[in-house]
C-alpha cells in the first residue's frame, strides 16, 4: 500500500520530536543533591536563601501576538519546575547543615578517650532524637513538595497536550 507524501509528513511529524537532554551536575557538598541543568532554558537556576524563585514579570503582561497561550503555559511550567528544584535544594541544604552542626556538637561534647562504641551510641541517640524532632518539619516539606510536584505534572501534561495539538493541527 502506497501512502501519499502528505501522510508520510504527518506520520513523521507525530513520531519525530526535537532532541532535548537535560544534564545532571555533580553532588552538592551540603544538600547531597545532584542539580539538573535544564537545556531548554537560557540560564540555570541559582538557588538562593529563599525557597521560591520569583519572576520579575507576570506572564500576563506579555500580550504580544508572538506569545501564545501555549508559550505562556510553557514558560510557567519552566518557572514552576525551577521553583520546585530550589525548594528541594534549599530544604535539604538547611536540614543537612543543622544536622551536621548537631552531630559536631555531640561529638565535641564527648571526651577524647571515648570508645567507638560510646560514640556510636551517642550518634544513634542523636539520630533518634533528630528524627523525632524533625518529623513535623519533614511532613510539612513532603506535603508541600508532593503538592507542587503534582501541579507541575498537570502543567507539563497541558504543555505536552498543546504541543501535540500544534503538531497535528499546525
Amino acid at each position: 500500500m502506497h501512502l501519499p507524501p502528505a501522510c508520510h509528513r504527518l506520520i513523521r511529524t507525530l513520531h519525530v520530536s526535537a532532541r532535548r537532554q537535560h544534564l545532571v551536575g555533580p553532588n552538592d557538598p551540603i544538600s547531597n543533591l545532584r542539580p539538573i541543568i535544564y537545556t531548554d532554558i537560557q540560564t540555570p537556576p541559582k538557588p538562593g536563601p529563599e525557597s521560591k524563585i520569583n519572576h520579575p514579570y507576570s506572564l500576563q503582561e506579555f500580550s504580544d501576538a508572538s506569545l501564545s497561550n501555549d508559550h505562556a503555559l510553557e514558560l510557567q511550567f519552566k518557572l514552576k519546575r525551577e521553583q520546585l528544584d530550589a525548594l528541594n535544594h534549599n530544604y535539604w541544604t538547611e536540614s543537612n547543615e543543622r544536622f551536621e552542626a548537631a552531630k559536631a556538637s555531640v561529638l565535641s561534647s564527648l571526651p577524647a578517650s571515648t570508645s567507638s562504641e560510646t560514640r556510636e551510641q551517642a550518634l544513634s541517640e542523636l539520630y533518634r532524637m533528630w528524627v523525632i524532632q524533625e518529623r513535623e518539619r519533614q511532613e510539612e516539606y513532603s506535603n508541600q513538595w508532593r503538592k507542587r510536584n503534582f501541579e507541575n505534572i498537570v502543567l507539563a501534561a497541558r504543555v505536552e497536550y498543546g504541543r501535540l495539538k500544534r503538531r497535528i493541527f499546525g
